[in-house]
């Protein structure tokens, strides 16, 4: 089922920053309050210094006061089809719900399904959720999941609490682990991996991610739980949370995570996926917010022990 938006023209506005969006990114700001403009749209006007806040440039990571005043331009939201999910999805997202207090919302996000729309998909996780129950409208994304892993994902459903998750995870106080099978028999009982990591943008849109000096300090305790001469079971707890740390760090030592199409191995891959492995084998096995009294547990996937019989 589809939704058409009316095209509609955008006069130049300002906004006042109330208590709501104190300390926001200025970026994330614009993304709640300029409803149907898309995310491109709103970095492209930031870039080119449309946006303006006490009347100068800004930068998408500057964090916003009370009282400061946001000059957004002129835009045009043009008419598009929005894409409903279906009574399938629907009933999939709705029975993954594993955490609902508080305006906390907590998924075991399925694989396969993007954590928000774009870069060509119309409908993502967050959009999804949004339309699946009047009380998720204003449903935010806490922290994003790769499309292919699965596992807990963190949402809120109103913009302080938000802002308290987003600095419990900022500040260091989120507990993470994942599961992660990988090619190989992986030497360590455990091994704490720390890598220096700096994402790329490529021609594509697409992010890649790679070591270098130049990057931020990523650090990763591997523990493994199962294996044989062909596979590996490792729990990765994150010590710091950066774009595809797990994937990267383990690729890196020799032990890509199974049907990993950017850090993986294709011919591992193309073997496992001819014997039903359709996904990557990353799971978000559990998330904890020691302080807010949260603790969430994903169950795991059968493949993840399947694979090994």
């Amino acid at each position: 089922m589809n939704k058409t938006l009316t095209d509609q023209y955008i006069p130049v506005s300002s906004y006042i920053v109330e208590e709501e969006y104190q300390n926001t990114r200025l970026d994330n700001c614009l993304i709640s309050k300029l409803k149907g403009l898309p995310r491109s749209k709103i970095y492209s006007i930031i870039r080119k210094g449309e946006v303006r806040v006490n009347g100068s440039r800004s930068k998408p990571d500057r964090r916003l006061k009370i009282s400061d005043v946001i000059r957004i331009p002129p835009y045009r939201i043009e008419e598009k089809t929005l894409n409903s999910p279906s009574k399938s999805l629907i009933s999939l997202l709705q029975e993954s719900i594993i955490y609902n207090e508080d305006s906390v919302l907590i998924l075991d996000k399925p694989a396969g399904i993007a954590s928000h729309g774009g870069s060509g998909l119309k409908l993502g996780l967050i959009e999804a959720v949004r339309q699946i129950d009047s009380k998720f409208k204003n449903a935010q994304l806490v922290h994003r999941l790769d499309r292919g892993t699965s596992g807990c994902i963190v949402l809120s459903l109103k913009r302080s609490v938000l802002r308290r998750l987003n600095t419990e995870m900022r500040e260091g106080r989120v507990e993470k682990k994942y599961l992660a099978v990988v090619e190989g028999k992986w030497p360590h009982k455990e091994v704490c991996i720390s890598s220096n990591l700096k994402k790329n943008h490529l021609r594509s849109g697409e992010r890649e991610v790679v070591e270098t000096p130049e990057g931020k300090p990523s650090t990763t305790e591997f523990t493994l739980l199962e294996s044989n001469k062909k596979l590996s079971l490792l729990e990765c707890s994150l010590l710091t949370g950066r774009t595809h740390q797990i994937r990267v760090q383990a690729s890196n030592e020799g032990f890509p995570v199974i049907g990993d199409n950017k850090y993986g191995n294709d011919e591992v891959n193309t073997f496992y996926r001819k014997r039903g492995i359709n996904r990557m084998l990353l799971h978000a096995k559990e998330i904890n917010f020691p302080d807010l009294a949260i603790f969430c547990v994903a169950k795991e996937p059968d493949q993840f022990k399947e694979i090994f019989n």
